[in-house]
């Protein structure tokens, strides 16, 4: 491909489409009004989970079958990538909920209460059953989206906030996330709450999800005894505060697991609209001389890296992938 491409959004998706042009040579711009990440995008809240197999519970083969070459394109881009497994627990009254999540995914093994109190010691005595998927990992989102940015800086590629010419010449990617609905109007905001806690007196691992028929719950180490918990998952474009119903269950859930979590400090509350399509899955979509790259959901961190190579393929290539709409007769509805 001749010329450069303008990126439009500076978020998970518009910073990993352009670290993989540079990555092949490609001239890029990136204009955002808001000048680059921050807690005014989704992909600040994040949980940063690489958890392909456990989404199966839940999300299509594509988003495992993606996902899995999350971890090694995020460490490529100078992420710190724990690869130190998730462990998945139910309460003994909610072991229903563990049968049932067993039943849905796949690579995981099968763990007594000794096997998990090798795991997690803190946990000792408190879960007497457990599935463990092994070659599952986590990120820090901000860091990873730092990291990505300073790849770009090699590149002298920088975040304009002004908006680009009218008569901006080459190709144009929005990914403007849940603002180009104006574009898109199939897409629509699943909202998601979070908070982050400091608790020296919980040592935790690696990611755990606590299973529950209504409020189930994710938490994910951050070091130095900080911890996320997210995340509610509710159908609403709204970016308000955080409520406190959500608070409330997230905090409760925390507790069933272990109770020290009621003496932690809070230390952030989040709430963003997450975009999607329909289905959940994420779509590139060509519009004469713009592509459209949204739909991420909930699997940002996971399925970014995918979307960004096969968007980079198209515009390098010409190529028409999977998750384009030309590819999916189905999709061609916007």
């Amino acid at each position: 491909m001749k010329g450069s491409v303008t990126i439009l959004g500076a978020g998970i998706m518009g910073l990993s489409i352009a670290a993989e042009l540079t990555q092949r040579g490609v001239t890029c711009s990136i204009h955002d009004p808001e000048g680059g990440p921050g807690p005014h995008g989704c992909s600040w809240w994040a949980g940063g989970m690489l958890a392909p197999f456990c989404e199966a519970e839940s999300a299509e083969d594509t988003v495992i079958r993606l996902g899995i070459e999350a971890a090694e394109w995020w460490e490529h881009m100078g992420a710190e990538v724990h690869h130190t497994g998730t462990l998945v627990l139910a309460l003994a009254r909610d072991h229903a909920e563990l049968d049932r999540f067993a039943r849905l995914t796949r690579n995981h093994e099968q763990l007594d209460g000794c096997a998990i109190a090798e795991l997690e010691p803190e946990l000792e005595q408190r879960f007497h059953r457990g599935l463990f998927y092994r070659d599952e990992a986590h990120l820090t989102p901000r860091q990873a989206l730092q990291a990505l940015a300073a790849k770009l800086h090699e590149k002298c590629i920088s975040i304009r906030r002004e908006a680009p010419s009218e008569v901006t010449p080459g190709l144009i990617v929005d990914a403007r996330g849940l603002a180009a609905r104006d574009a898109l109007p199939d897409l629509r905001g699943v909202r998601g709450e979070m908070l982050v806690v400091r608790c020296p007196e919980v040592r935790l691992n690696r990611t755990i999800r606590l299973l529950h028929p209504r409020i189930p719950l994710y938490v994910v180490p951050r070091g130095d005894g900080v911890y996320m918990l997210g995340a509610t998952m509710l159908e609403s474009g709204a970016k308000t505060r955080v409520t406190a119903r959500a608070a409330i269950e997230l905090l409760s859930a925390a507790y069933a697991l272990h109770p020290a979590f009621a003496e932690a400090e809070i230390l952030e509350l989040g709430a963003d609209a997450r975009p999607a399509f329909p289905d959940n899955l994420p779509r590139l979509r060509r519009r004469g001389g713009t592509l459209f790259a949204n739909g991420l959901y909930r699997h940002g961190y996971l399925l970014a890296p995918a979307v960004a190579r096969m968007a980079a393929d198209h515009i390098t290539t010409g190529e028409i992938p999977e998750l384009m709409d030309e590819h999916n007769p189905e999709w061609r509805t916007a």
